[in-house]
């Protein structure tokens, strides 16, 4: 096929065109390059593969593309599991990188991470922790349901992936959902006013007689022995710790890692999220030494208030969601800087963009360590500890 410059006009729409995968996106679709010099994102596809590729459109100057025939296949290549596993409207693509075998994933997420960073850090990325369980690991999910069908929404569509099974479930939520599948069609179900689904949030705390429609569970990790790993890596950072000075726990939730921090020692710790049943679970456990304070930590003026009412913190836990921690110049600007600062992250791009400026600030990156919460799946949750430089 001739090749065209980057200046002439994007491929048409159903165009075939061969190219050879040579990375994958953040999101995990694997990237390639048209002959004409555009950049293509194509779903179900991994580095080193080559074959041909139809042309599915363009947005923002991206191109997208799905897999004709594949000539040059990975030997990491497995049959999925999953019966709805896939990439077309109906598919349910929950779980996108069913398709390579568990060490090809991990060796793609542990790439990612010493990418990221090694453009701020000279420090080594320790070795990822894989999931003790790649299938059966899940232990919460929202499904979709119009009343008559239940499943999950098939990537990029608004159409409805019906499910009869899910493996990453958990044995409690797969012997829900199989209960709720046994109360279809169900009119309490079909969606009011302009909604398109109903959702019912699982976990293994409630049933299907219990299930939460149209309201949110409170957040939990996902990876029930993940998380153990996470808060063991924790109570073994703060063990050497001095244990009198103050710690500052922001996006505490309902106190997943509180209870760590209470169980290390530390004379006074301040819990701090938006108000709302996370918070007032966490109040009512009562820990020791725990200080729950609810405050809206996307609006830079909730930190003044903070530090008047502790001015000075010798630790600082961040849990942030997917958007990161928006105002670090706020939180740690113009004041007494905590000599340790723990991370943990969700999301790459925030995680790394928030490290740069903490070592703009005086910081140290100590440690980064990786580990896979959701085997199928790009995603990544990541570890650090960054000291304060003397």
């Amino acid at each position: 096929m001739p090749r065209r410059t980057p200046a002439e006009s994007a491929p048409k729409k159903g165009e075939i065109f061969s190219a050879t995968v040579r990375d994958l996106a953040s999101d995990g679709r694997g990237i390639v390059g048209h002959p004409c010099g555009l950049t293509v994102f194509v779903p179900g596809v991994w580095p080193g593969e080559s074959g041909s590729f139809r042309f599915t459109g363009l947005q923002n100057r991206i191109g997208s593309a799905e897999v004709v025939t594949l000539d040059e296949s990975s030997s990491a290549r497995v049959q999925p599991r999953c019966p709805y596993h896939g990439f077309a409207p109906g598919d349910c693509g929950g779980c996108p990188w069913q398709f390579m075998d568990y060490p090809a994933q991990l060796a793609a997420k542990q790439r990612r991470v010493e990418a990221a960073a090694g453009r701020i850090s000279k420090v080594g990325v320790q070795a990822i922790w894989p999931s003790p369980a790649v299938y059966g690991y899940r232990n919460r999910a929202q499904l979709k349901t119009n009343g008559a069908a239940l499943g999950y929404v098939s990537p990029g569509s608004h159409q409805l992936a019906e499910i009869e099974d899910c493996p990453i479930l958990t044995a409690p939520n797969r012997r829900t959902l199989k209960a709720l599948l046994a109360r279809l069609p169900e009119p309490e179900w079909r969606p009011h006013r302009n909604a398109k689904w109903t959702t019912l949030d699982l976990d293994e705390s409630v049933d299907a007689d219990s299930v939460a429609v149209n309201s949110r569970l409170p957040f939990q990790q996902a990876n029930t022995a993940q998380n153990e790993a996470m808060r063991r890596w924790l109570a073994e950072k703060c063990a050497p710790l001095d244990k009198t000075g103050a710690v500052l726990e922001l996006f505490c939730g309902s106190g997943n890692f509180t209870q760590v921090l209470a169980e290390a020692g530390f004379e006074r710790i301040v819990a701090v999220d938006a108000s709302g049943p996370a918070t007032d679970a966490l109040a009512r456990r009562d820990l020791s030494n725990v200080t729950v304070v609810s405050r809206d930590l996307f609006k830079p003026e909730s930190y003044g208030a903070l530090f008047r009412e502790s001015p000075a913190y010798s630790t600082l836990v961040l849990d942030p969601p997917r958007d990161g921690m928006r105002h670090l110049d706020a939180l740690l600007g113009s004041r007494p800087k905590p000599a340790d600062v723990f991370y943990i992250s969700c999301d790459l791009a925030t995680l790394f963009r928030d490290l740069a400026q903490l070592q703009s600030m005086a910081y140290t990156l100590v440690e980064i360590q990786p580990l896979d919460q959701a085997p199928h799946t790009p995603h990544i949750e990541v570890l650090c500890h960054l000291q304060l430089s003397v």
